[in-house]
């Protein structure tokens, strides 16, 4: 009987390799040849060589910065938080995987008992009995209701180790532009500390020629707006230097602290091109699309778990052992027991909430699917509006430089003019706050210009390589 049992079974493995449900196919995507905003003139797409290629620490040069995202990528709560969850996929595939496996259990059990006599009838007696045993069931994965939900679950696995990466991408990110915004402020502290200086200066000198009768009231008015001006300025800068201190100790996992510094902003490297790569490779690259994608897969394998619902389920319950009254010929031939039970349901009213379940399920994958093409025409969209911004910040900061030049030239050549008695002070205010505020734009410009090549690194799938 017992070898019946075991040629049953073993048909049943052999045909359980069928399997319900749609089997995953990456959908087709419409993918640009190149990229929009791509620089014409600098290396071509064909080439395949992208700038996220590089790793990180080959596109951020500064010392600094570099400890930063060090510290970062070990102490950040988001990506301890992410590690949790992969832990989490981890555990719960190793759940799923079991249930197709059949259930074991050992164990050795002692039972007594004693009955009283029945006069006439039935002498007193008790016994002893121990007993060693095996039991065990097993729910046949006839229709791969249990492989669609392992293979979800191992969608979902990698579904948290690219939303891991994710999370280190955007922490370099978050880390560099936070970085040098600092830099552009302390830039701007050095402005107008240096233009206060000037200033008062100037101050000084007018208030002197108002003295001697040279000048008048109204000049020496002129220049007290002139300094209160590039003195209201600074406790406003440095009040937003402290601010983002602590929003970059809190991207640290820090308690809000002081930020070391490294290289001045003007001497933040940028290079020379931005090869922007296959768009295609954006697929592969970014880690918010991987990850969509593998959400997908998981969803597509709940179809099948759903469908595979709807068929019979089979399953087999057995025990066996030995089992005696005395310990002594427990394990002799006639102290074996068992059974066995072979069992198949079929669904048959349900009142339609197993075939909802598939419905259910078709319409999740549906929703995995427009999130997967959503995230995919938003990364090119990040993409291209990176690269413009990278090449017109470009442009822009050339023609603050020229501007700030000119404003310059213009500042001292009022100021020659009002010492030699051509001018009025009014001149020299105008072309002194106009030197000012081309100083703080073109500080600025240079802050958006090396802002856009993180966010082209970002756009780009770069920034999670280790």
């Amino acid at each position: 009987m017992s070898g019946r049992v075991l040629a049953i079974a073993g048909a049943l493995l052999l045909v359980s390799g069928c399997t319900v449900g749609p089997n995953y196919r990456r959908p087709v995507v419409n993918v640009p040849a190149t990229y929009r905003g791509a620089d014409p003139a600098g290396p071509t797409t064909q080439t395949g060589q992208s700038f996220a290629d590089e790793k990180w620490w080959t596109v951020f040069q500064d010392p600094e910065l570099q400890k930063l995202i060090r510290t970062g990528l070990q102490q950040n709560f988001d990506i301890r938080i992410a590690a949790t969850r992969i832990q989490q996929a981890q555990a719960q595939l190793v759940i799923t995987r079991a249930q197709q496996f059949p259930n074991i259990g050992a164990g050795p059990s002692v039972s007594g008992t004693r009955q009283p006599p029945i006069a006439g009838v039935l002498p007193a007696y008790s016994y002893v009995a121990e007993e060693l045993g095996f039991s065990g069931s097993w729910n046949i994965d006839f229709w791969g209701r249990y492989r669609r939900a392992t293979e979800a679950a191992r969608a979902n696995l990698l579904a948290s180790e690219w939303g891991q990466r994710a999370v280190i991408a955007t922490l370099v990110e978050n880390l560099a532009t936070a970085y040098i915004q600092l830099r552009e402020l302390d830039l701007e502290l050095d402005i107008s500390r240096r233009t206060l200086a000037s200033r008062q200066q100037s101050l000084q000198l007018t208030q002197t020629l108002e003295q001697g009768g040279a000048t008048s009231l109204l000049d020496v008015r002129q220049a007290q707006q002139l300094v209160e001006t590039a003195a209201a300025s600074i406790p406003d800068t440095e009040r937003q230097i402290g601010q983002q201190e602590d929003q970059i100790s809190t991207l640290l996992g820090e308690n809000p602290t002081a930020i070391e510094r490294g290289l001045r902003l003007t001497e933040q490297p940028l290079p020379p091109s931005i090869p922007a790569g296959i768009p295609s490779s954006l697929l592969e690259r970014r880690p918010d699309i991987r990850q969509a994608e593998e959400q997908l897969v998981a969803a597509n394998a709940q179809i099948g778990v759903a469908r595979a619902q709807l068929f019979p389920q089979i399953s087999l319950t057995g025990s066996g052992g030995v089992e005696s009254f005395g310990l002594t010929n427990i394990f002799t031939p006639a102290s074996r027991a068992w059974n066995y039970t072979a069992s198949a349901t079929q669904p048959i009213f349900n009142a339609g909430s197993l075939r909802a379940n598939v419905r259910l399920a078709q319409a999740q994958q549906q929703q995995a699917l427009l999130t997967y093409e959503q995230t995919i025409q938003q990364a090119f969209r990040e993409a291209s509006d990176s690269l413009i911004a990278y090449r017109k910040y470009r442009e822009y900061r050339q023609h603050q430089e020229l501007l700030t030049d000119a404003a310059h030239e213009a500042a001292n050549l009022s100021e020659m003019r009002y010492k030699g008695g051509v001018s009025s002070y009014l001149e020299v205010l105008t072309n002194e706050t106009n030197y000012f505020s081309a100083e703080l734009n073109l500080a600025r410009a240079r802050l958006n210009e090396r802002l856009s090549m993180v966010q082209i690194y970002n756009a780009l799938g770069g920034g999670w390589q280790q």
